[in-house]
């Protein structure tokens, strides 16, 4: 009897012991769900204008502290979407990725509300040399005559995105490719603008930085402005007084001129008019 008393005191400890873990790995687990919300991500990585299927999603449990707007909850709210930019491996689907419901995917899906797509026939230079790559951002600069029938280059358009090069969509490869084509993202009004440019002069790509978002007012370039800066700044005004004033006088050397010939000095008093007389045989002066 002594012997079997602490067996069962030991064995009513452990029985304790094991229904507290129980219920505290319970407790954790609820705490755990109550804090985490089920998201929908992709299994890989995804491009833009791709049609999601069973097999390029996952659910997984997100962090509510770190919440995020409008995420796929369930694999049915995404199958046979069009995602309207690339999705990263593991990155949850918000409903601002997706194209509406029914879109049969392309480039069109990859529109934003109110934009449209106009494709720009380039060249290696004016293509800036194959870096303006699928969601970069430029500037769009034309050549043309001006009201003065005077060439001017100007920027014209401010901070378009790339959408698509040639005809590939892809944004993956950050090397530089020489293509034919940019496709690009504008307003109705920009994409009239650039139809014009094109009729009227040469189109030119300036890539820009993807964070710089101002507006820089320009008055274009034109052929006088290049030979100003090649000749260089007129001398000021105080720089050729200084000049002129430490210049040393240079004595000139006067023209010879023939001395006038000499005439007679006029007689100072005239002399009166003398009348001749005759009488008879004498001859006299009156």
């Amino acid at each position: 009897m002594r012997n079997i008393r602490p067996l069962g005191v030991l064995f009513i400890a452990l029985a304790l012991g094991l229904t507290a873990a129980a219920y505290a790995a319970s407790w954790i687990k609820e705490q755990g769900a109550a804090a985490t919300v089920q998201v929908v991500v992709a299994k890989r990585d995804l491009q833009m204008g791709t049609r999601l299927l069973p097999e390029m999603l996952e659910t997984m449990a997100w962090p509510k502290a770190a919440s995020i707007q409008d995420p796929l909850t369930q694999l049915d709210q995404a199958m046979d979407r069009v995602i309207r930019m690339p999705v990263l491996r593991g990155e949850p689907l918000l409903q601002s990725k997706l194209a509406p419901a029914g879109d049969k995917g392309g480039l069109s899906s990859a529109l934003s509300e109110g934009q449209r797509a106009v494709t720009v026939k380039v060249n290696e230079i004016v293509g800036v040399a194959g870096f303006a790559l699928p969601g970069n951002y430029v500037d769009v600069m034309v050549n043309t005559p001006d009201h003065q029938n005077q060439a001017i280059s100007k920027i014209v358009i401010e901070r378009i995105q790339v959408l698509a090069v040639a005809q590939d969509v892809s944004s993956n490869e950050n090397k530089p490719r020489v293509v034919n084509a940019v496709t690009l993202q504008v307003t109705p009004q920009q994409a009239e603008q650039i139809d014009l440019a094109r009729s009227v002069g040469t189109l030119s790509l300036v890539l820009r930085s993807q964070s710089d978002q101002t507006t820089v007012v320009t008055e274009g370039a034109r052929k006088l402005d290049l030979l100003k800066k090649a000749v260089g700044p007129e001398p000021h005004a105080s720089a050729l007084h200084a000049a002129y004033a430490n210049a040393k006088p240079v004595a000139r050397k006067q023209p010879s001129v023939a001395p006038a010939p000499m005439s007679a000095p006029a007689s100072t008093s005239e002399q009166p008019a003398k009348l001749e007389v005759i009488r008879g045989m004498s001859l006299s002066q009156e």
